[in-house]
């Protein structure tokens, strides 16, 4: 049985430790545990459930900080630091989501360049940066502090509305799973 009381799942989570460890691990991992079949199924929900939660958060005005991480919750899983934009209509609704690039596990580098290339393309009113720390700790670095400041100096130049930069991570100890830098006042 894969849910209920005493299930595969349960075992799964008992073993892994958290769902966020059990959404990380692989198919050959989950293939030590379970069928083929069953490995498959749990990969399948794991990914359904975040596309449908992020889903369903690109439908609404992404006019928070929260909306975003909400609209960027598929990067949570990631091993390696990714770098997007989210580029936004006068409603503040998602036009597309352009991934800018991937690093380390702790490092991804992304010049003003390529934020705007394709806010420009798409004619966006304005955007959101986003972007993972695997660690799940969502402590912003100089590094991302420095980006943003550029980020902010060009956009305005640009005439292009900069709503945030938002850091995707794990909530801990009730700290919401975000860090805002507009909310932070950085922005």
């Amino acid at each position: 049985m894969l849910v209920g009381k005493d299930s595969v799942a349960d075992a799964l989570l008992r073993h892994f430790g958290s769902l966020k460890a059990l959404s990380r691990a692989s198919f050959r991992k989950l293939r030590q545990f379970l069928t083929r079949r069953q490995a498959e199924a749990v990969m399948v929900g794991l990914s359904v459930g975040n596309l449908a939660e992020t889903e369903h958060a690109l439908l609404t005005p992404l006019s928070t900080a929260e909306a975003i991480y909400k609209a960027n919750l598929d990067m949570k899983g990631l091993h390696q630091e990714v770098v997007r934009v989210v580029l936004l209509d006068s409603q503040l609704r998602c036009i597309t989501k352009v991934e800018i690039s991937k690093g380390t596990v702790n490092a991804s580098f992304a010049s003003p360049r390529e934020i705007f290339r394709p806010a420009i393309t798409h004619s966006s009113f304005g955007f959101a940066l986003a972007h993972n720390h695997p660690s799940g700790s969502v402590s912003p670095s100089d590094a991302d502090l420095r980006l943003t400041k550029r980020i902010a100096s060009g956009a305005r130049i640009l005439q292009i509305k900069f709503l945030d930069h938002v850091i995707v991570g794990q909530a801990i100890a009730g700290r919401p799973g975000y860090f805002s830098f507009q909310e932070a006042g950085l922005l």
